[in-house]
């Protein structure tokens, strides 16, 4: 497995994770992710996955980099840090690896909420900042309110038909050496990729390269500096098919043809506005619908 720098941090992670946003499986799933060299896992209080990774990852603590996120309401510095409290003793942990702030949240003042993860990294609960769908501005505000340490990660939505990061975000976050965490790099499904891929392209370059369909996909986000991905499975087939993404990068040739020939696109402040009301709770039954939408419709909702 490759592994990429965390920010300016000189740690390196695997380029290819696991994410358990409802994730499904059980315990061993994630020991056999870890043993492929997939050893960083992502969770958050909110996806209620803390119990079935505490099981997962005994005995192999370290060997992984364990990340995870803390909810919007949780930002006041007393709420942030029983939470990060409540997360280590879920996980069985001493230390989380990297702290996320789950989605941005005005209504908390951004200096206390950076403040409370810096006290966190002082104490020795959290080894590093992240935060999850910040915008440009929003970053460089909370950067701004740090006096010790840095954000090291912005972990958003990215892959080969959802491309709105690419406008200001991935720059910005690559000139300032910030790891991008790639989260839906298969979108909702892989066949919500295909949707868009109208010429067979990624059929084409299956049969040209030898690789699975997937694994191009996840590969095309490799490509891009300090991006990494983290890709959900809830089967040892699509584990093994995901890890097979790193250790090979399509050419600058196919990189280009992938490019040109996927119907992407990039969403408005009014897309993701719209995103972020959907409770999380519903959002599986939301995809669920998306699902069963004509190919034509299906393909403006990746």
């Amino acid at each position: 497995m490759n592994r990429k720098q965390l920010g300016r941090t000189g740690v390196f992670i695997p380029e290819v994770g696991i994410g358990t946003w409802n994730y499904q499986a059980g315990p061993d799933l994630l020991r056999k992710g870890v043993e492929l060299g997939a050893a960083l896992v992502d969770t958050a209080e909110s996806y209620g996955t803390d119990a079935v990774i505490r099981k997962g990852l005994a005995g192999l603590r370290d060997r992984v980099f364990l990340a995870t996120k803390v909810s919007a309401a949780n930002f006041r510095a007393r709420e942030l840090k029983r939470s990060a409290d409540a997360s280590l003793e879920r996980l069985g942990i001493d230390t989380i690896d990297l702290l996320q702030l789950h989605e941005p949240n005005p209504s908390v003042p951004i200096e206390e909420t950076m403040g409370a993860l810096e006290d966190l990294v002082d104490a020795g609960k959290v080894r590093f900042i992240g935060v999850s769908n910040f915008s440009v501005a929003q970053l460089q505000q909370a950067q701004s309110t740090l006096t010790k340490h840095s954000i090291v990660s912005n972990q958003v939505r990215y892959n080969l038909a959802d491309r709105t990061i690419e406008t200001d975000l991935l720059p910005y976050c690559q000139a300032h050496g910030i790891t991008v965490i790639a989260y839906s790099p298969l979108a909702r499904s892989l066949c919500r990729i295909r949707d868009c891929d109208a010429n067979g392209v990624l059929d084409a370059l299956a049969r040209t390269t030898g690789r699975s369909v997937a694994q191009i996909a996840l590969n095309w986000c490799l490509c891009k500096d300090s991006v990494v991905v983290i890709p959900k499975s809830n089967s040892e087939e699509h584990i093994l098919d995901n890890c097979a993404a790193s250790e090979w990068r399509l050419t600058t040739e196919q990189v280009r043809l992938l490019d040109e020939s996927i119907r992407y696109r990039r969403r408005t402040g009014w897309d993701m506005l719209v995103r972020r009301s959907v409770p999380r709770r519903l959002r599986p039954l939301a995809l669920w619908a998306a699902n069963r939408l004509p190919r034509r419709v299906r393909r403006r909702l990746v």
